[in-house]
């Protein structure tokens, strides 16, 4: 529950179809990010939202760690702390706008090296709308591949930018083996499975675990596993900001 040093802004995200999405921006506290996540939550109406608890410790620990920007977000008609997104989940249809808008976020603002990290129908949003030519990959957090399909498959595979799947073991949707059957569509996918993972990633080696993986595929002159102690500045968040 450690924050590191960062400067963080609310911000907000306006959509081709006209809403206003709220968020959080975290930079490194002292230089400019060498890379960008752009974040997208699992499903609102199981409980996701932008501070489900990776996206909310990568943004936590990842500025300070490995010198990265990370963009988190209320998709459409979903509510956190920061505030509640205009307009009604959509099954991860009209959601395509509101992928569209982090990603000329991170491009007005000149946020580098822009990858997507989605986690469960966050991955769906970025296998369904996220082949834009401003991002440089993805990485897939618990990919069920319900709502994605083969021709979001297709549209990668001709997209050609790095996409990495991370696949617990014991996932309740989609396992190891069976990933690499339905990925292996898309030629420069790679399938990592994760011993002992289940679809939240709950516990702390499992988030160490997915955070040390995007920083080895993001900024691979960062050496991983990441530091687990820092000496410095730090706040604490309340006791009761735990997981989903």
């Amino acid at each position: 529950m450690t924050i590191l040093p960062a400067r963080r802004t609310d911000i907000e995200l306006h959509t081709a179809d006209g809403l206003t999405l709220v968020g959080e921006l975290s930079l490194p506290a002292e230089r400019a990010p060498v890379a960008t996540l752009i974040t997208l939550h699992p499903l609102p109406t199981h409980g996701g939202y932008m501070d489900s608890h990776v996206l909310r410790k990568a943004a936590w620990r990842l500025p300070a760690l490995a010198d990265l920007a990370v963009l988190r977000f209320n998709t459409r008609g979903t509510s956190s702390p920061r505030g509640t997104s205009e307009g009604a989940f959509d099954g991860g249809d009209a959601e395509r706008f509101d992928v569209a808008a982090a990603i000329e976020f991170a491009e007005f603002h000149d946020l580098p090296h822009r990858w997507l990290v989605g986690w469960s129908f966050g991955t769906e949003l970025a296998l369904m709308h996220g082949h834009d030519p401003a991002v440089d990959g993805a990485i897939l957090l618990s990919p069920p591949l319900r709502r994605a399909g083969e021709e979001d498959l297709a549209a990668w595979d001709t997209f050609g930018r790095p996409l990495v799947a991370l696949v617990p073991e014991f996932d309740d949707y989609l396992r190891p083996a069976e990933a690499r059957e339905r990925f292996a569509r898309v030629h420069q996918a790679e399938v990592i499975g994760v011993d002992g993972a289940k679809h939240l990633w709950v516990g702390e080696g499992a988030v160490r675990r997915v955070l040390d993986e995007i920083v080895a595929h993001v900024v691979p002159d960062i050496p991983v596993p990441l530091p687990v102690t820092w000496d410095g500045p730090v706040a604490t968040a309340d006791a009761d900001d735990q997981t989903r």
